[in-house]
């Protein structure tokens, strides 16, 4: 078979837009007449080594774009990191192929196998273009102004406080809520969105970029209960003392660990548990409530905001555009212009690979337990058009007949 032939993959955690970039690869690729199969690999970079691959060439447009707006990742994913070795029989598998263009969906581990892969391909000289596009609930890539996924992640926990707010103002009492968020706190942070009247909550919010000190955590929260009579506060699931041992590591005894040796903060509920037990037993406040939103965040299908599926579809699209017109691999990022506008750059794989980027001090209040108007500023364009908002009664007292 003559003409070019293109792999695509997705790599670990879904999103509610990760099928957009998928999506605008095949679709931007359809549109090269020089294109002549795109295939998917099943499971990421597992389903590569393993030759799991699946035709999409064949595939219907009107298919391709249900499957656009549907969260999670229709090629299905991996958590595997792969070092040289495995690296290496990626690409002998895409040499086998005779794939000339490589793309991974992913964070900046998914970053980093680009990385190898096109280092080697150059060694060995085979031509093939491998770019790396972006996808992270958490924010974290090095060199681009936001992630896609993040706005969506980040809309599903702006209205999930703003919920829990209103259920905490009628029933008052202590309510905590740890969001996903390891090293970076943008999705935690988005809790502050959820705000409309200076007394809502989250009335604090812990993020990993400040050590999380316990006496100071429970001094906070009998202040805010004795100001407010309630208290809603946002906790990233990395929040960690002083020499960065997770908090959730310290007060619990036994706690799972992923493939690379990390403590499992998701999906456990363990922290935000062992959290509203030391609120109950040190400040004696009968009424707390704790949630974990676990997975929820990452791939809620009824919320999922408009400017994050358009970028998403983008990325996808500048991928192939790059690699088809360009002589270079990298890593697509998404840049700021004007009050809110998108524009696009190839970065280089170094740029992004392996690194984590962290929110900026100038986004975090120097209270730690909030955000500023920075950070509001940078959040709400991204979080879409159509924000449902809250409302309170406007009540007009009346009178006391009985003298009690």
């Amino acid at each position: 078979m003559t003409g070019t032939k293109i792999l695509v993959a997705q790599g670990g955690g879904p999103t509610a837009v990760i099928n957009q970039s998928l999506v605008g690869v095949v679709l931007e690729s359809r549109r090269h007449h020089e294109v002549a199969r795109v295939f998917g690999a099943h499971h990421g970079v597992r389903g590569i080594v393993n030759e799991d691959f699946v035709d999409l060439t064949q595939e219907t447009s009107h298919n391709l774009e249900l499957v656009a707006r549907t969260p999670a990742s229709a090629l299905g994913s991996t958590r595997d990191k792969p070092d040289l070795k495995y690296c290496q029989e990626i690409f002998r598998v895409l040499q086998a192929h005779e794939i000339q263009h490589f793309f991974y969906i992913g964070g900046n581990d998914s970053a980093d196998t680009v990385r190898i892969v096109s280092e080697e391909a150059h060694k060995a000289g085979y031509p093939m273009r491998c770019i790396h596009i972006p996808k992270t609930i958490d924010n974290d890539l090095v060199g681009c102004d936001h992630t896609p996924g993040f706005p969506s992640a980040a809309r599903f926990v702006a209205q999930a406080f703003a919920g829990a707010n209103l259920d905490n103002a009628a029933l008052p009492g202590v309510y905590l809520a740890v969001v996903m968020g390891r090293h970076a706190g943008f999705l935690t942070a988005a809790s502050a969105l959820g705000k409309k009247f200076p007394d809502d909550g989250p009335h604090l919010i812990y993020v990993p970029e400040r050590t999380f000190l316990l006496d100071k955590f429970l001094a906070d929260v009998k202040a805010m209960n004795e100001h407010h009579g309630r208290c809603v506060i946002a906790v990233s699931e990395g929040i960690h003392d002083a020499s960065g041992q997770p908090i959730a590591a310290q007060l619990a005894k036994d706690l799972e660990r992923d493939a690379h040796g990390n403590v499992q903060l998701s999906g456990s509920g363990a922290l935000a548990d062992l959290l509203c037990e030391e609120i109950k037993a040190k400040l004696g406040i009968k009424r707390v409530r704790g949630d974990t939103f676990g997975y929820l965040q990452r791939s809620f299908i009824g919320c999922v905001s408009d400017v994050d599926q358009r970028e998403a579809r983008e990325v996808g699209e500048k991928a192939v555009q790059y690699a088809m017109w360009g002589d270079r691999d990298g890593s697509v990022a998404i840049k700021r212009t004007g009050y809110y506008s998108a524009d696009y750059e190839l970065v280089p794989l170094s740029t992004v690979a392996g690194k984590t980027r962290v929110m900026e001090d100038e986004l975090i209040a120097p209270s730690g337990t909030d955000v500023t108007d920075a950070f509001r500023l940078y959040l709400r364009p991204l979080l879409g058009s159509d924000m449902p908002d809250a409302y309170r009664l406007r009540p007009a007292a009346v009178a006391k007949i009985l003298k009690r």
